[in-house]
């Protein structure tokens, strides 16, 4: 098949630090091509693939993230640019794509993931969009949440395995990995690691104004000694702060409709202690991968069990749900069916 990904415009694909849908572009890129088909990427200039290339813009500045001007500017120079070109059209690149996408009436079919949460704004425009695009949804979590809407299907997101380095022997302290927002739980995660009496290693996104107030208003007052934060990380660096992690603490507080750094750190065979919140009661198998746990203090007694856990149950289960390959044929499946339709 002649396949267009368009990712969105802010991180390059693959991301150097802070981007999970970009990782998510970049697997199913380089897999689809591998596989034999005829990829074009629409990504940030400086993205590294197999693919071929276009780059409508220079990634925007992480302060700027979500600026509307530069999503329509690349999303507009993408669809310009793929009419008459391809089998079929795979858009992740925010809410502008799929609006372009409906235009073109199915010439070609356009397959559209939906990486965000549900809110009555997001309901109102995809049921306009649910008869020209082809929607994915990214977990039965999220599907649940609007049931309503016509699914192409469920994939969930994967990750590369050969990526995440595995280990055993855990040193005895809890990371945490998210933007600086009351939805994914810093405070939390913070209240947490000081009540089980263990160090907190923070993996944070912090470029947005809101997200820089935030921190400077309501998390960076609970600091102490036995946190330290970290910010624009490498990859590499990330894994490895993983697989040496006691646990993740993930105290997400709002219906997270994936939540790509739980299966990440399960597949570095650390278990996720997560509120009972959106994908995670999908993606945690509560006291073997993990603790679905409500409260504060509710994770802090989960803390104490973590050794309950088995590191090998937690890799073994992103091997099994959350893989590539699992990922890429969901993918080429819909694909097909959009075609033979």
């Amino acid at each position: 098949m002649r396949i267009a990904e368009i990712a969105p415009p802010w991180f390059t694909v693959p991301p150097t630090g802070y981007g999970g849908i970009e990782l998510i572009v970049s697997l199913l890129t380089e897999n689809l091509v591998g596989r034999g088909h005829d990829v074009t990427l629409f990504a940030s200039a400086g993205s590294t693939t197999t693919a071929a290339l276009v780059s409508p813009l220079d990634a925007p500045d992480p302060a700027l993230l979500g600026n509307v001007w530069y999503e329509v500017s690349h999303a507009l120079a993408a669809y310009l640019d793929v009419d008459g070109g391809f089998d079929v059209i795979h858009d992740h690149s925010g809410i502008v794509g799929p609006a372009l996408g409906a235009l073109l009436d199915g010439r070609p079919p356009v397959v559209h993931t939906l990486h965000g949460p549900w809110t009555e704004p997001s309901r109102r425009y995809y049921s306009l969009l649910q008869d020209r695009v082809s929607l994915v949804a990214i977990s039965e979590a999220q599907r649940s949440d609007y049931p309503e809407l016509r699914y192409a299907a469920t994939v969930h997101n994967g990750i590369d395995l050969d990526a995440y380095p595995y280990r055993e022997d855990k040193e005895d302290y809890l990371v945490y990995i998210g933007r600086a927002t009351p939805d994914k739980g810093p405070v939390q995660a913070i209240e947490v690691a000081r009540e089980a009496k263990m160090p907190l290693k923070m993996l944070v996104k912090r470029n947005e104004p809101f997200e820089i107030a935030y921190w400077d208003e309501a998390v960076a007052p609970k600091l102490h000694d036995e946190v330290d934060v970290f910010e624009r990380v490498s990859h590499a660096a990330k894994a490895d702060l993983l697989a040496r992690a006691r646990a993740m603490i993930f105290p997400i507080q709002w219906p997270e409709p994936f939540g790509l750094v739980m299966i990440e750190a399960m597949a570095c065979g650390t278990p996720v202690l997560a509120c009972p919140r959106g994908a995670a009661t999908e993606i945690v198998r509560d006291g073997v991968t993990g603790f679905l746990r409500a409260s504060v203090d509710e994770l802090v007694e989960a803390v104490r069990r973590v050794g309950e856990c088995s590191s090998r149950a937690c890799r073994e289960r992103v091997a099994q749900r959350f893989s590539t390959e699992a990922m890429v044929t969901g993918y080429e499946r819909i694909f097909e069916k959009v075609l033979a339709n």
